[in-house]
């Protein structure tokens, strides 16, 4: 998922090998963690749908709050891992977290589901300086030879979270609904069962606040195991200038439309596999299948490992990339389980795509691919901005139809891959 994607390298501050399995373990659940509470955002948006009578467009905004995030904090996060180091950075990401977590109490009391996305916002914000750290910690804690498996090993925990989360997640939040219409209440009634329904989402992210708490207690105190040295200041918007080069502003748009594509298929899921003409799910029931769309992810990633060492990455990207609009034309011409399963097979296919688009948009960039992997960590405010425009487009017309715009955004995905099929020239 979009979650194991933000790969950004401060240049700043660097370690030499350090072999320490106990922090590689934190780290480990690092990734699980921010990678299962981003995930949780596909069943919080059709709790919230539900609760404020919000429309697919509004409901989205969820998404938007959440993935504008990585556009404004990414680049002051890379400047507070180079003044403060990983491990500290790593704790004050988790705290973040863990404040956005706690403001889900005065979002419920409001009864605002504005007050609501300023929770999941600062949330966000907490994720995405804990994977601002995450990817170049693992690689630094241990042998530079295997840096690639640990992180390959790390992003099947971020797969893992986000695969158990949604699961979990549908029975605590989505199991409580009652069987009152909001839209039948007025006034304080309204708000009261607003607030007695939000309670179920607020002991959800209380508890998960308690655990990010121990987990950033713990890595605080470990936080002199790593030593690192700072090297000479240089500018990071300096990296923008690299968007002149083809290759890398077009691996960097198909990041854009990646994540958005991704993020608004599992948003929409639920609700998708609710229709009548699909599954005809109940709300939990169809929560729990999120768990398979992520799972899917999981699996795939396995299988792409072994494909992207026996063919071209840039075909094989093409080649999953049309196999996502392949299943979302099933999908929407399809009723009943063909078209339910379809959609959540996509999954399958998204397995490979960031990690490929990522290192071919990279190729090439030499002592500056991690300038570029600053940039590409930006990118991922597309999750910000086509999820909404997917539900604008079902408001208007039908969940089944919206679905061609991720579509289109594979198309695009497709066309890179044949382009950068060929290495980058250094």
């Amino acid at each position: 998922m979009h979650a194991d994607a933000a790969a950004l390298k401060p240049t700043d501050t660097t370690a030499r090998g350090i072999d320490a399995p106990d922090l590689r373990v934190f780290v480990f659940a690092l990734f699980f963690i921010f990678g299962g509470i981003t995930s949780l955002n596909d069943v919080i948006i059709p709790k919230l749908k539900e609760l404020f009578t919000l429309s697919y467009a509004q409901a989205m905004l969820v998404q938007s709050a959440f993935f504008a995030a990585y556009f404004i904090i990414s680049i002051p996060a890379a400047a507070i891992v180079r003044r403060a180091g990983y491990m500290r950075t790593a704790a004050f990401g988790l705290l973040t977290i863990m404040v956005g977590c706690l403001l889900f109490i005065p979002a419920s009391r409001s009864s605002l589901f504005s007050v609501f996305l300023i929770a999941v916002f600062v949330l966000a914000a907490g994720i995405t300086i804990v994977q601002v750290v995450a990817n170049p910690l693992i690689s630094l804690l241990g042998p530079p030879e295997t840096a690639h498996s640990r992180l390959t090993f790390g992003q099947a925990f971020n797969s893992l979270g986000t695969t158990i989360f949604p699961y979990v997640g549908s029975i605590l939040i989505l199991g409580s609904l009652a069987t009152v219409d909001p839209a039948t209440l007025t006034g304080a009634a309204l708000d009261a069962y607003r607030t007695q329904e939000t309670h179920v989402v607020v002991r959800t992210y209380l508890g998960l606040a308690v655990v990010l708490l121990v987990v950033a207690a713990v890595i605080w105190l470990r936080r002199n195991r790593l030593k690192e040295e700072h090297a000479t200041q240089t500018s990071i918007f300096h990296a923008f200038d690299l968007m002149k080069r083809p290759r890398f502003g077009f691996g960097a748009l198909s990041i854009f439309l990646y994540v958005g594509a991704e993020v608004a298929i599992g948003s929409l899921i639920v609700n998708y596999l609710m229709l009548s003409d699909v599954m005809g799910l109940g709300e939990q029931a169809a929560g729990k299948h999120v768990a398979f769309y992520w799972g899917g992810a999981l699996i795939g990633r396995f299988i792409g490992a072994f494909l992207l060492r026996v063919f071209s990455p840039g075909k094989v990207l093409a080649t999953a990339a049309l196999g996502s609009i392949t299943l979302i034309l099933v999908s929407i011409n399809s009723i009943g389980a063909v078209a339910g399963w379809a959609l959540l097979a996509v999954g399958l296919m998204n397995s490979i795509m960031f990690p490929t688009i990522f290192s071919l948009a990279c190729e090439g960039l030499g002592k500056r691919a991690a300038e570029g992997s600053g940039i590409l960590c930006v990118a991922i405010v597309g999750g910000a901005i086509i999820p909404p425009l997917t539900g604008h487009i079902a408001d208007l017309t039908s969940l089944q139809f919206a679905l061609t715009l991720p579509a289109v955004c594979y198309g695009i995905i497709a066309a890179f891959g044949l382009y950068a099929r060929k290495p980058a020239h250094t």
